[in-house]
């Protein structure tokens, strides 16, 4: 495998997103790499895959910027490329959730490091004897192919939704520690930042989300594989293509259960849309 894939993001003010988008922009293109940048005035994040080297060079440009010195990477690799373009776009918010007040780039919410994460689970409590929910902070379809055992799910359709359904979670998560977690940290950043608004109590966030869980402790724990927003679909806790594919005609994540079904065609349906009326 020879093409490194990476991700991060981090809540920062930014000034001028405009003027780093094109700088950023020019420096990944001419590194040759492909992927997706977000920038907004709460701060950036980015999935971008290439060669080693042009991954580095750009990421180490990018880090000489105090705004970004440190910035946490994760790190996964490929045989073939996964993204089709090099896209920078300048956003509202780096995920959107609508919610002017919670402004995570004032201060980074508490984070549960993935080790202790699991140390948690596999006593059943948190070091101060507590009950653990776990409560995941993605899109319902991305929980269908995987999630932690036992974990919450609020069954959002999108991340704006958050709120609201996390809201008719009270009864259910009073008197636990609660742990939210998404695929790299961010959504899981921005909920507890709002959880805590919203009155909760003893709300963290899993540091570096799955793939940081993936990377550092492995799938204990975890059922199935993490979804993510690239060509590759989802990864397995040894951070692996698990072989799902997309449909290309209704945009379904096709399983490798599902790919042997004689409904799904290559560029033209899968059994998620070939009977549909």
């Amino acid at each position: 495998m020879h093409v490194l894939n990476v991700s991060a993001y981090r809540f920062v003010e930014i000034e001028s997103p405009t003027a780093l988008r094109d700088a950023l922009r020019e420096r990944c293109v001419a590194a040759g790499l492909r992927g997706t940048i977000l920038i907004a005035p709460e701060g950036i994040n980015l999935f971008v895959a290439g060669a080693a080297a042009g991954v580095r060079g750009v990421l180490g440009w990018l880090e000489a910027d105090p705004r970004f010195a440190g910035l946490p990477v994760k790190e996964s690799w490929s045989d073939a490329q996964p993204f089709n373009r090099m896209l920078v776009k300048v956003k509202r918010e780096i995920i959107t959730m609508r919610r002017p007040q919670v402004r995570p780039m004032d201060g980074r919410a508490p984070a549960v490091a993935a080790a202790t994460l699991r140390r948690w689970l596999d006593a059943g409590h948190d070091d101060d004897g507590r009950p653990v929910a776990l409560l995941d902070t993605r899109n319902a379809f991305e929980v269908e192919i995987g999630s932690f055992a036992g974990a919450i799910d609020p069954g959002i359709r999108s991340f704006g939704e958050f709120p609201a359904r996390v809201d008719a979670l009270r009864d259910t998560l009073a008197g636990k520690t609660v742990v939210t977690f998404c695929t790299g940290g961010i959504r899981c950043e921005k909920a507890v930042l709002y959880m805590q608004e919203a009155g909760f109590d003893a709300v963290y966030q899993l540091d570096g989300g799955i793939l940081r869980y993936f990377e550092e402790v492995g799938g204990a724990h975890y059922r199935g594989d993490c979804f993510v927003f690239d060509r590759r679909v989802a990864l397995t806790p040894t951070l692996q293509e698990a072989g799902y594919a997309e449909c290309f005609a209704c945009r379904a994540v096709v399983s490798p259960a599902d790919q042997a079904s004689p409904a799904y065609r290559v560029g033209e349906s899968c059994p998620h849309c070939a009977h549909a009326s």
